[in-house]
């Protein structure tokens, strides 16, 4: 769940991007797991989804390490998040991102899915796991 007011906008890095639409100073928690926003689904459901259900998935989920055979879903703007390999977020704390340097309003929100992919980002097992 984003943890700052932000916007989806049109990004120079691809399609839609999320945007701050306030200043957020380093080290300001930006984005964190929560149950009220974010979901976690099994791949066996989702391969027994729709086509278009399983092509959202590839789009806006992601794998967590800490839950084999799961791919995670924010359910807020923070789908929108794209990569950048100097992003602006740090998420080396599991289930939380916070402001790697300070980012002016209207600045695209990054994150490093390579760091996403091979870490151990862990969580809690959330109560909503599909």
């Amino acid at each position: 769940m984003m943890m700052v007011r932000c916007y989806v906008a049109k990004s120079r890095i691809e399609g839609l991007g999320v945007f701050t639409d306030e200043d957020i100073v380093a080290g300001q928690l930006v984005w964190q797991f929560s149950e009220m926003f974010d979901i976690l689904v099994s791949n066996a459901a989702l391969a027994e989804a729709p086509e278009h259900v399983r092509e959202f998935y590839e789009r806006y989920a992601y794998e967590v390490t800490s839950f084999p055979g799961h791919m995670a879903l924010d359910g807020d703007d923070g789908r929108f998040m794209n990569h950048e390999d100097t992003p602006n977020l740090d998420f080396s704390t599991p289930g939380r991102a916070v402001a790697a340097r300070d980012i002016a309003r209207g600045e695209e929100l990054t994150c490093d899915y390579n760091f996403l992919a091979t870490s151990e980002f862990e969580m809690q097992p959330p109560k909503n796991k599909v």
